[in-house]
């Protein structure tokens, strides 16, 4: 079918029982089979099948999203958090016969040695004791969600929930940015009771997982959870004190040139997001305006990019402007019977809009290119430490089209753009230290943890100062608004590694576009049918781990940045 449109597909509940019968059927015919067409033939269709149940979650997940307050799908989405750890031991039981079939060495020939690699981390990071803490960990973090979307705010005339409250970050009158940024810090101290107590049960199930699988807490778990089959703690460690020691210096020299900028003594958290005095860089035009200039410009970029944004909007695959109720966040996922990538987000006419329209784009990109290239859907997505260097590259390689965004303003897009990407490095490593903190010393009390944050603004983010009276900032307070570190844990860290490698493609873009985009689309082709070093390699990246590896990665946008300043 190719006349659909995503909000008129129809939601048949999964049949979790009909689910496991399949999947011992196919079991049974894996183990018995006599030759490698037959273990081929069950790979292919239980494939297919699996996409349609997969599908049919993907649309509760969106449709649970766009409105968290529909009971509805809040009751469907509970229903599948509570019974997809059910059906993994039947999963396991599939992928172990395929693991053991004398025609293993056919399997890995046709489909590749990364299938086999899955599956044995999906067999090492499982047992029947986890399923109970998995459901309940379902419904914690959906709690979180549901917090963050119920955030209703009156700020100026105006009903505001998290996402359109940031948009007052940027007002020009400094007193406006401080009122915004107490309001949204309220909410947060408001709500602080309920939170430390979903993160202390996170935490105790989570090290439980860990612990049930043979692990002294939940940090090894967390690795392969993401995927991590070809670096550990270790070189994620080095890599942070790389950042520390080479992007915390260039940091604190943006912000002292922003603050003369803007003609203050420092910067404040509420000045953060004011990088010039007249104003930061505004979408030129609402909510359509951003989404047909996105189409204009995708297909200017690549014949490749102009066939999956007119798939996009055809197939009404974008759900981006901010309403009531809709969970506060950002994600591509996908329908993977159609072969198709699902955008949404919450637009708050800022530079924010032009970042969703490449940054989640960006993955939808490289979700549509690799489920047309790859065989099997196993290898339609990529590990996490891969996915966001589709992402943040996208984002770079968007930056001759800003004129067409923001008009005049192109220029200020572009500095305040590639700032954020830099000053944003520091807070990423953090984040991720924070967890192994919390994760390695579970005794500590929720004030400790959050002291902890605390500490690591002072060792990452030395710039950062709120007001003297701000009591509950000033502890560390600041960590409860990042919601990765509840829904989706070690995760963050993605982010500042494939960070290094958009700065690459961006140096790359500037030195031969042609020869970037081919190693763009290599990248993207190959979805997750190689290991995370075997990807880098493949699409000529660098490994972020290796010592000086970072001051390479971003030196091309240090001398963009420096040279902006000298020039101020």
């Amino acid at each position: 079918m190719t006349d659909w449109r995503f909000d008129e597909l129809t939601y048949t509940r999964p049949d979790f029982d009909e689910a496991r019968k399949l999947l011992a059927d196919w079991t049974a015919r894996v183990q018995n089979a006599s030759s490698y067409p037959e273990v081929r033939a069950v790979l292919l269709e239980s494939d297919e099948k699996m996409k349609e149940f997969y599908s049919q979650g993907t649309i509760v997940m969106v449709r649970h999203t766009i409105d968290t307050r529909d009971e509805f799908y809040e009751k469907e989405n509970e229903y599948l958090n509570q019974n997809m750890p059910l059906l993994m031991p039947s999963m396991l039981a599939l992928s172990e016969a395929f693991s053991a079939s004398p025609f293993r060495a056919d399997l890995e020939e046709e489909f590749g040695r990364q299938y086999f690699v899955s599956l044995d981390l999906q067999k090492k990071s499982f047992c029947e004791a986890n399923i109970p803490l998995m459901q309940r960990e379902a419904q914690l973090t959906d709690e979180y969600q549901k917090i963050m979307a119920g955030c209703s705010i009156d700020f100026m005339g105006e009903t505001c929930n998290l996402y359109g409250l940031q948009k007052h970050f940027e007002d020009e009158d400094r007193e406006v940015r401080r009122a915004a940024w107490n309001a949204y810090r309220d909410f947060y101290h408001d709500n602080e009771p309920r939170l430390e107590e979903i993160w202390d049960e996170l935490i105790r199930i989570r090290n439980e997982m860990g612990r049930n699988l043979g692990f002294d807490n939940f940090i090894p778990l967390g690795y392969m959870q993401q995927g991590r089959t070809d670096y550990g703690m270790e070189e994620v460690a080095s890599f942070r004190e790389q950042v520390r020691r080479e992007l915390v210096p260039l940091c604190e020299k943006l912000y002292e040139a922003q603050a003369k900028r803007l003609g203050l003594d420092r910067v404040m958290v509420w000045d953060e997001k004011r990088v010039f005095p007249d104003g930061n860089a505004v979408p030129a035009g609402d909510d359509n305006f951003m989404i047909s200039t996105a189409q204009k410009m995708y297909h200017d970029l690549s014949p490749e990019t102009g066939e999956f944004i007119d798939f996009m909007i055809d197939h009404n695959l974008l759900d981006l402007q901010n309403k009531p109720g809709k969970a506060s966040t950002g994600y591509m996922t996908a329908l993977p019977d159609k072969k198709a990538p699902f955008v949404f987000s919450c637009f708050n006419h800022s530079i924010f809009d032009m970042q969703v329209l490449t940054h989640e784009l960006g993955h939808a990109f490289a979700g549509y290119e690799a489920m047309r290239e790859q065989p099997i859907s196993d290898y339609y997505s990529e590990s996490t430490d891969i996915a966001e260097i589709h992402s943040m590259s996208m984002e770079q390689f968007c930056y001759p089209y800003a004129e067409w965004f923001f008009g005049a303003d192109a220029d200020k897009y572009r500095f305040q753009h590639l700032q954020e990407a830099i000053t944003f490095m520091p807070f990423g490593v953090a984040v991720d230290e924070f967890q192994h903190i919390c994760y390695a010393n579970p005794d500590l009390t929720p004030k400790e943890r959050t002291y902890e944050w605390h500490k690591l603004e002072e060792k990452y983010m030395p710039w950062r100062t709120y007001a003297d009276d701000d009591e509950f900032m000033q502890r560390g307070g600041y960590w409860y608004h990042k919601l990765h570190i509840y829904l989706y844990p070690f995760y963050y860290i993605n982010y500042t590694l494939t960070t290094m490698g958009a700065m690459e493609f961006k140096k790359k873009r500037a030195e031969n576009p042609e020869e970037a985009w081919a190693d763009y689309l290599k990248l993207c082709k190959c979805g997750g049918s190689m290991s995370y070093l075997e990807t880098l390699r493949h699409a000529n990246l660098s490994v972020p781990f290796e010592e000086g590896a970072v001051a390479r990665s971003i030196a091309y946008a240090r001398e963009i940045l420096e040279k902006d300043l000298a020039a101020e």
